[in-house]
């Protein structure tokens, strides 16, 4: 017969408790019950409080409620630390430990890493679950993906939806050749009702013949990288610079200050015949040489200054919108712009005196320049087919493109403004943008609240297609690499379970996860689903005292 589990004994307990209150004696409390006298007896004895627990604690603990009670906090424990802080189960059994729970659950390194291993199975069954019901409920649409490889050391593909920050592609790999990626992510996205547009990532070769001919779909060049390759050319070169003229600089005020000491000790003294020493050109050739050296500093400092206002100014300019009044800025204009700005990077490093090795970076980085005008082509190529798609008026069209996109896309840059005063300005601005369309006398208020909400999302979509960094992905692979830190090893089980936990259970500000982003509907929450599943807690064995250890050298008994 199978032995009870902890909730049955708890019901079991509950029932004779309520038989005993009724009057009933204890063999017709066990009788009333179909349980066994001893069984009975046995239960009751096991569920007094051990010697280091309170006993309404233990009470509480043996009724079916406080078993529930103890389930949802251990596994809430496991959830944390193993799935969400990259801590391992020594970590749990320590909490157990210290915590006083050890008295009601087993805190074995062996029992909770099968309990550890269980939750972490349950966490990928669910996730696979819903995954596959909601992909039946969602609509078909357009993505794009940010992609890049980590190493733990192992090759990790992975590859998410930025808009919704859903992980699509999770997984170890042999190797990171187009092809493997190719069939990787098809195998991701297998039931999914989507359809790849545009990738963005770094300038691999194998990514790049991955979106573009495997899947035909747009590359677009990663920001992050082309900065990176800027701040390379220049960061380094010109801190050493900067290093040189300050210590040039502290050299000349040690010598002029040397001078002018020497001078004053000399007045000090009395002295015979004869010409005194030319101080005063002394002091005055230290004082040339301290202003020629802090011109100098104040010029590197100032190149300095300008490398990292241009590294800005690309991020400022790499927009389909202009920030500065919100108008649409097509591939030509864009060229201007970023064509002024490495005038002026060519020019520093000319004036700098910048080696061979810097310069290179620098013109690495300005080949890009192609890639970023074609995807702000790519952008409003798109954009008018699908604002044309929705067969609105010229005039309503008109304002699509012009008013509704470009504010939905300010306020997007908006929430990503680290300075408050910046942030405000590009809000105010997508408002003024904006009001025109809230009036009540606009064409676009005359249509249903669906066709309405219909050019919302399709506006929406559209102010979401322009993604000109794969940072997303980076800050996944810094978590990946925490987690790979402190279990030294990730099993396929244990990065499924984390890509699950990133989608289906990690919330924003808004409350909303990833999958309920990407699907469009929220799915039941992971966590109560995994208290379903994963089963109790296993109970603590009773410990036996440890006879006391024998000291080596102690007299033997006569």
């Amino acid at each position: 017969m199978k032995p009870a589990t902890r909730l049955e004994r708890a019901q079991t307990l509950t029932a004779a408790a309520s038989a005993r209150a009724a009057g009933r004696s204890e063999r017709q409390a066990a009788a009333a019950i179909g349980c066994p006298r001893s069984t009975l007896r046995d239960g009751s004895r096991s569920a007094l409080a051990p010697d280091d627990a309170p006993a309404a604690l233990a009470a509480f603990v043996a009724t079916e409620a406080g078993v529930h009670w103890l389930h949802r906090l251990v596994l809430a424990i496991h959830f944390v630390i193993t799935l969400r802080a990259g801590g391992g189960v020594r970590l749990v059994t320590e909490v157990l430990e210290l915590s006083g729970l050890s008295a009601f659950v087993g805190a074995s390194y062996g029992s909770q890493q099968a309990l550890n291993a269980a939750l972490e199975q349950a966490v990928v069954d669910v996730a696979a679950e819903q995954r596959q019901a909601l992909a039946a409920g969602m609509a078909p649409r357009p993505i794009s993906v940010c992609e890049d490889e980590t190493f733990h050391p192992a090759i990790c593909l992975v590859a998410l939806e930025p808009v919704s920050n859903v992980i699509l592609l999770e997984q170890y790999a042999e190797d990171r050749t187009a092809a493997t990626w190719t069939q990787a992510l098809a195998a991701a996205c297998a039931g999914l009702p989507v359809t790849l547009v545009q990738g963005t990532s770094d300038e691999a070769t194998a990514l790049r013949r991955h979106i573009e001919h495997d899947h035909q779909a747009h590359q677009s060049p990663d920001l992050f990288h082309l900065q990176h390759e800027v701040a390379k050319g220049t960061g380094l070169s010109l801190a050493r610079a900067v290093r040189a003229a300050d210590a040039e600089v502290a050299t000349a005020e040690v010598q002029l200050q040397a001078e002018r000491e020497a001078e004053q000790a000399y007045r000090q003294q009395r002295h015979g015949p004869g010409r005194p020493p030319a101080f005063a050109q002394r002091i005055q050739g230290a004082l040339q040489r301290w202003a020629a050296a802090a011109v100098t500093r104040d010029q590197t400092q100032a190149r300095q200054e300008e490398a990292t206002t241009l590294i800005r100014a690309l991020g400022e300019a790499y927009h389909p919108f202009e920030l500065e009044r919100g108008e649409a800025q097509p591939p030509e204009r864009l060229g201007e712009r970023l064509g002024t700005i490495w005038q002026r990077l060519e020019a520093l490093a000319e004036a700098a005196d910048l080696p061979a090795r810097a310069r290179a970076h620098l013109a690495k980085a300005k080949r890009l320049n192609t890639a970023l005008r074609a995807t702000i082509a790519f952008f409003f190529a798109t954009v008018q087919q699908r604002v044309e798609a929705l067969n609105l008026t010229p005039d309503l069209e008109l304002a699509v493109l012009e008013q509704l996109i470009p504010a939905i896309y300010l306020e997007r840059v908006a929430t990503k403004c680290s300075g408050a005063e910046e942030r405000q300005r590009l809000a105010a601005l997508s408002a003024q943008r904006l009001a025109p369309l809230r009036a009540a006398d606009h064409p676009i208020q005359a249509l249903e609240a669906t066709q309405r909400a219909e050019i919302e999302q399709v506006a929406s979509d559209c102010a979401d297609l322009f993604q000109r960094s794969s940072s997303a992905v980076e800050g996944r692979n810094g978590q990946l690499s925490l987690f790979h830190h402190g279990c030294h090893r990730l099993s396929a089980r244990q990065l499924s379970a984390l890509t699950a936990v990133h989608n289906f259970s990690i919330r924003r500000a808004d409350q909303t996860t990833a999958a309920e982003r990407f699907f469009g509907r929220a799915p039941p929450p992971l966590f109560e689903q995994l208290l379903e599943r994963v089963p109790l807690p296993p109970r603590p064995r009773r410990r036996r005292a440890r006879a006391p250890k024998v000291p080596y050298l102690s007299p033997m008994a006569a």
